[in-house]
């Protein structure tokens, strides 16, 4: 893995576990607004490190258990995990004994696919991640879930050092058919397991709400993966720094009204 940090090492901590496809860097733009408050800490997958050989999500999780021991961290504040990063961060939960403030879940993707499908899915997101790097982003608006400028060059980043071996490893031992890890109903009420209303995640909803009854499930009426965070980094960070300071989602307009019962 590679690391990068912003903020003062001496302020609260905030994790960041990235989405598929891009380097830690793409959350920079939400780590900016935040760094005047919390020391944000961004790692990159070994899967986008150039000559790095992913080796499990078990080392992946002990990798960046010794970064925030070398940094002194003794307590994050915040995780925050977008999309694929919720399996990674959800196996560093299950595995830390730090304390953890809050746990942000963004458009998490928390599938369980069978390991054959998984191999099926691996030359596909490959040719799709490297297409962007050799296009220089050119098929960012055909392929992906995401088809915002924004992110295109945290896309072409992550394309250049990818080799398929390491995709490989990595898809073969994550988002796996099993059950959900266990966690405490203390750290469950702290979790924020938010869905766009639009995006194709939203049908894991469900599966994590019944294995995680005592979690919190905030639904962005009209958005689609990851689209409040991308578009509206400010408001992204804004609304973190609330849930740390008050226990609470703020009263964001696009919020549905009326949860799903589980």
């Amino acid at each position: 893995m590679k690391f990068k940090t912003l903020g003062n090492r001496n302020a609260p901590a905030v994790l960041f576990f990235h989405a598929m496809g891009v380097t830690g860097e793409s959350s920079e733009p939400v780590a900016n607004y935040l760094q005047n408050r919390y020391f944000c800490i961004l790692p990159t997958s070994t899967v986008y490190c150039k000559g790095q050989k992913y080796v499990s999500k078990a080392d992946e999780v002990c990798q960046v258990e010794a970064y925030l021991k070398s940094q002194g961290v003794e307590r994050l504040e915040l995780v925050v995990a977008s999309s694929i990063g919720a399996d990674l961060a959800m196996a560093f939960l299950t595995s830390t004994e730090l304390p953890i403030g809050h746990v942000f879940f963004d458009g998490g993707q928390f599938a369980q696919i069978a390991k054959g499908t998984r191999r099926v899915m691996t030359p596909f997101l490959y040719f799709a991640i490297k297409s962007l790097y050799w296009s220089k982003g050119g098929t960012l608006k055909k392929i992906l879930w995401c088809d915002d400028d924004s992110i295109k060059p945290y896309f072409i980043a992550a394309g250049e050092n990818l080799t398929y071996t390491n995709l490989r490893r990595q898809i073969l031992d994550s988002l796996e058919d099993k059950p959900f890890q266990s966690l405490s109903k203390e750290l469950q009420r702290h979790i924020y397991f938010e869905f766009g209303s639009i995006e194709e995640h939203f049908k894991y909803r469900q599966a994590v709400m019944e294995a995680y009854p005592c979690g919190n499930y905030p639904v962005f009426e009209g958005y689609d993966h990851m689209q409040y965070q991308i578009r509206d980094p400010q408001g992204f960070a804004e609304m973190l720094t609330y849930i740390a300071a008050h226990d609470g989602m703020p009263k964001l307009p696009f919020i549905r009204k009326c949860e799903d019962p589980i």
